[in-house]
């Protein structure tokens, strides 16, 4: 196909993810979208965005995508269809497994290639987790959801802009269960994708700051001793994995954190890996937030996501920024690009890892 199909789970239905679905779609020119969502909420999304919910057309069968004017918008007819629309900002369990079903089926597109990638839209984990859909109860997000769906066991939860890439080493978790979370293969594995990522936006030789999990990088154990005991044996297996694949990547680290996130938006490094959860996303969020892209490593699929959350009290007045959207579809397709060539340049068709 001239232009690849990136399939979209719209995210709750309750929230401002239809309309950032409906109207970052209306906007893609180097891709074609392929909404995974419920038509007449979608179509209700449309709009509040001002788009002429004409333009949304269900399709039965991939290959119609490439049939429809340019102006149209394809939504999966398998999609999960509601009884009703959804109340907005007030999410029952009908939305709660419908939302976990968008993300399944946008999966199922894209293991199937019928897809090129996929793109998420955000979704309440509390609302699935509580909708009674078979595998919801546990679901603690999208990356862990998908690490689980696929069987992949080595997978790295990171966040780009333009100002900043990181990748982190834990995701969500309490604070008080993060230390006993880390360990060398877990550290190793954040920087080994990470360093791959940025090889795949187009840096030849990639150079990774490492963050410390306690303050001043322990200060020789007085604060702590994770970094010499779990995060420098890390350091070193990635170094060596690098190696072993004939791989040219610079890694440093641990350094302390403030010092890490300084050193790299100075561009003395093009990449972070945090320990947890928000140490790699206040500084992202001060920096990008809105503009930021959530990318699931490690998986045998490309899948970008928004950096935020539900915004419910924003859900049908039409005036949610759409720029996170965006940037998650034009990374979506710009990796799905590269991946293409890399397949092409390989001589083979198996799904490389992304």
């Amino acid at each position: 196909m001239k232009h690849p199909v990136i399939a979209i789970s719209t995210g709750c239905p309750s929230s401002i993810g239809p309309e950032i679905s409906v109207e970052a779609a209306a906007k893609l020119d180097s891709a074609r979208p392929l909404l995974v969502g419920d038509l007449a909420t979608l179509r209700r999304a449309a709009s509040a965005r001002k788009i002429s919910p004409t333009r949304l057309v269900e399709i039965r069968d991939v290959s119609e995508i490439q049939m429809l004017r340019r102006l149209d918008i394809a939504v999966w007819a398998g999609s999960q269809r509601l009884s009703k629309l959804p109340r907005y900002g007030h999410p029952d369990r009908e939305a709660g497994a419908a939302q976990l079903a968008y993300v399944d089926e946008a999966l199922r597109l894209v293991t199937t290639d019928q897809a090129a990638a996929m793109t998420t839209a955000p979704v309440s984990k509390h609302a699935i987790a509580t909708s009674g859909a078979k595998g919801a109860r546990n679901f603690l997000g999208h990356t862990e959801h998908l690490a689980r769906r696929l069987g992949a066991n080595e997978v790295v939860m990171a966040f780009w802009s333009e100002e900043l890439v990181v990748s982190l080493v834990t995701t969500h978790l309490p604070l008080g269960r993060v230390p006993r979370a880390i360990h060398p293969e877990g550290v190793a594995s954040s920087i080994y994708w990470l360093g791959r990522l940025i090889r795949d936006l187009g840096k030849r030789k990639p150079r990774i700051v490492v963050a410390s999990l306690n303050p001043h990088a322990g200060e020789s154990g007085l604060l702590g001793d994770e970094e010499t005991r779990l995060i420098e044996p890390g350091v070193r297996l990635a170094r060596a994995r690098f190696v072993r694949d004939g791989i040219a990547i610079r890694v440093d680290g641990p350094l302390g954190a403030e010092t890490a996130f300084r050193k790299a938006l100075a561009k003395d490094y093009d990449a972070v890996v945090a320990m947890y959860h928000d140490q790699a996303t206040i500084p992202m969020k001060v920096l990008s937030f809105g503009d930021a892209v959530n990318i699931t490593l490690g998986l045998p699929i490309i899948r970008t996501s928004v950096d935020h959350g539900t915004a419910y009290d924003l859900a049908g007045k039409g005036t949610a920024d759409v720029s996170g959207m965006t940037a998650a579809l034009s990374l979506a397709v710009r990796l799905a690009a590269r991946k293409r060539t890399s397949t092409l340049l390989n001589g083979s068709g198996s799904r490389a890892r992304s």
